[in-house]
């Protein structure tokens, strides 16, 4: 069986990795992947992600039989769709479903709408009248630009006036270009954050195992935003009576909303999530597997990556197991010192024997047969164990027999994790 992968990332890799577990799998392009994606998968770097039609002449051209449509930016263009009228069975929302993600002001009146739990919050689309409002309310207070904005369109303003320079950063600099001309403002929650994937085929919603990002670029939760420094999986505050909870207030009653708007959502939705004291409450979703989540979610998925996905795709998710390990894993992101503001890349990188079945990468390219880092984040190294703390361990462990120049990674990834497990016995 031929399949294409939409995407150049580590999320990407990883999905890459885990559909070839299966053995009618016999090819797998991935259009543009990356160097080191290409030890795993026929890359086409000459095919961007936001191509979509050479992406489908390709499909038609290369006979592939199924496509996974990973990055947000071709789900908002319609990827999906365009390749579904070509003849190509898809993973991944239509255009009309994914603007759940690529609009925030749709997705906060969405939840309005249907009662689904939020933070409170205004749009606008006029800078003064957003500056205004912020002088009549307190920081901490949250901004974010309406649109996609690489994971990086959140500012958490500490200050009244730091929320202002975001504002006039999104709305007058245009540092996110058009997504920023419309904003939302929107209370501060206070809880514990939690990531949950869920496969979803418009009826039947099936949870991935919850996870807790590290999205700042210093230890203790310092710095500027980042793409996601580093993921943990189970997260420990996500429990039992929890998720029972978030099913039933927010997971179908999204899908069912979305239906409702004849928007119906095929694919991987996530929910992020925070645990307030009022209850769980979405702060955000996505249309798409997240990174680095999916780095530690998917080793620890039992069941047949691909198995699953045509099970969205055909509407029959009800039917088809989909089972988790009971174990915990740790993936740390390694980047370029600098990032996510100025760095520098074309250093060679090196990767034990040992290391490298755990590597999922990012920003690598091939020099003169040689790989290189090529961007922020460079790859994440992921390991799975019986328990966090073993995999947390594991993870530095290989993290270390892996070189290049001005290698960069947090000290801390799972920490935090770990300390609430002590605080539970």
């Amino acid at each position: 069986m031929k399949i294409m992968v939409i995407g150049g990332g580590g999320r990407e890799h990883a999905i890459v990795k885990k559909l070839k577990e299966n053995p009618a799998v016999d090819t797998i392009y991935c259009l543009p992947g990356n160097g080191g994606i290409a030890a795993d998968a026929v890359c086409v770097p000459e095919i961007g992600a936001k191509d979509i039609p050479a992406q489908v002449e390709f499909a038609k051209t290369h006979g592939v039989e199924y496509a996974v449509v990973a990055p947000d930016d071709p789900l908002a263009l319609g990827a999906v769709d365009a390749l579904s009228a070509a003849g190509v069975p898809c993973f991944g929302p239509s255009a009309k479903a994914a603007e759940i993600e690529s609009s925030k002001v749709f997705a906060k009146e969405l939840m309005k709408k249907y009662g689904i739990p939020t933070a409170r919050y205004a749009v606008f689309s006029d800078m003064a009248e957003a500056l205004a409002y912020l002088d009549g309310h307190d920081a901490p207070i949250v901004v974010k630009a309406d649109g996609l904005a690489l994971g990086k369109g959140v500012t958490v303003a500490q200050t009244r006036e730091e929320a202002k320079a975001a504002v006039r950063a999104m709305m007058e600099d245009r540092v996110f270009g058009a997504s920023g001309s419309r904003v939302v403002i929107e209370e501060c929650l206070t809880g514990p954050e939690v990531s949950v994937l869920c496969f979803t085929d418009g009826e039947t919603v099936a949870p991935m195992v919850s996870s807790m990002d590290h999205k700042r670029a210093g230890d203790g939760d310092r710095g500027p935003n980042t793409g996601g420094m580093g993921a943990v999986a189970p997260n420990p505050y996500y429990t039992p009576e929890i998720a029972r909870t978030c099913m039933e207030t927010i997971f179908l009653p999204t899908v069912r909303a979305m239906r409702a708007e004849g928007r119906t959502f095929r694919g991987c939705l996530y929910f992020g999530l925070m645990l307030t004291p009022d209850g769980p409450k979405v702060i955000e979703y996505n249309c798409r597997f997240g990174d680095p989540e999916t780095q530690a979610v998917l080793p620890l998925l039992k069941s047949d990556l691909l198995t699953v996905m045509q099970a969205v795709t055909n509407g029959t998710l009800a039917q088809t197991p989909v089972e988790f390990s009971n174990g915990a894993s740790c993936c740390v992101v390694l980047a370029s010192d600098g990032y996510p503001k100025t760095y520098q890349t074309g250093f060679p990188i090196s990767v034990s024997d040992e290391a490298a079945p755990h590597v999922f990468f990012a920003g690598a390219r091939q020099a003169d047969g040689q790989l290189v880092t090529a961007g922020g984040r460079v790859l994440g190294v992921t390991a799975v164990s019986g328990s966090l703390s073993g995999a947390v361990r594991e993870a530095y462990r290989l993290a270390g027999q892996i070189g290049f120049a001005n290698k960069y990674c947090r000290g801390d990834i799972g920490r935090k994790a770990l300390a609430a497990l002590e605080d539970d016995q």
